[in-house]
């Protein structure tokens, strides 16, 4: 009995090493693997959460540290796709409760924009940084339909107050503000340039809110909506000045349903 014991300790001193090196071997394959986890893992996300509306294309670098192409697409199945000029890049950090990343645009913002993720059991939770954001608005032809058709010109600004994404349940709910101001807008679908200007307002809350009015321009546009969930619901009517209905006529059929000299367009 004391020659089989004093075998069992030699066999696992001899099995010992082999254990922590397989640990060890173990332990640094995750760590390498997370350290450098390739761009089009952040890639294949963004697609998911944005069910294919927006693509990082062409990703290059890692996780942490990385650029891509930002698209806008019409989502699964669709062939409209449009990218901002050049490329963008992003770095990524852990942080306490979470993680930070700063997303730089060269082609639209002077600076970076900070983003926050702070995941939890209940409730996750994604902060934007108050940004200013100014877009070429030929980019939203990528979302297909009636962009497309409408080929609209003119540039967009985007602004964030305070502006949070939170994820409850699978149930998503914005608080703070977000406002994208649509400036000196144009289509090829008449010879009417500009058309106007145009302010679209989502306003956080447990129901979030949108709204849609005129600056100024010939085209009248206004509405409201809701989101609920992941899906949004609007109502509004797009119009024009007695002096340019027959130049807006066709931009008034692709908005919306017409509805005798007025445009009426419904989401959701």
């Amino acid at each position: 009995m004391k020659i089989s014991r004093r075998s069992n300790k030699l066999a696992d001193s001899h099995r010992a090493p082999w254990r922590t090196a397989a640990l060890a071997a173990c332990v640094g394959a995750a760590l390498a693997t997370v350290l450098f986890a390739p761009a089009a893992w952040l890639s294949h996300a963004v697609e998911f959460g944005s069910q294919g509306r927006v693509l990082l294309a062409e990703p290059q670098g890692s996780v942490w540290r990385g650029s891509a192409q930002l698209l806008l697409t019409g989502g699964q199945g669709s062939s409209d796709a449009a990218s901002l000029p050049g490329r963008v890049d992003w770095t990524l950090r852990p942080a306490w409760h979470g993680a930070r990343m700063a997303l730089n645009l060269p082609c639209c913002a002077p600076e970076a924009v900070q983003l926050a993720l702070k995941p939890g059991w209940s409730q996750s939770v994604l902060e934007v940084s108050p940004a200013q954001v100014n877009l070429p608005a030929p980019w939203l032809s990528g979302l297909g339909a009636p962009w497309n058709t409408l080929d609209p010109q003119g540039q967009l600004s985007l602004n964030t107050q305070a502006l949070q994404v939170l994820v409850s349940s699978g149930r998503l709910r914005f608080e703070g503000q977000l406002t994208l101001d649509l400036l000196a807008m144009s289509s090829r679908l008449s010879t009417l340039s500009p058309l106007g200007d145009y302010r679209l307002t989502l306003a956080g809350g447990d129901v979030p809110t949108l709204a849609l009015q005129t600056l100024q321009g010939a085209l009248q546009l206004s509405g409201s909506g809701q989101v609920v969930g992941s899906r949004i619901r609007f109502t509004g009517e797009a119009s024009a000045s007695p002096q340019q209905q027959d130049a807006l006529s066709n931009v008034l059929n692709i908005i919306g349903r017409r509805q005798g000299t007025k445009s009426l367009i419904s989401l959701g």
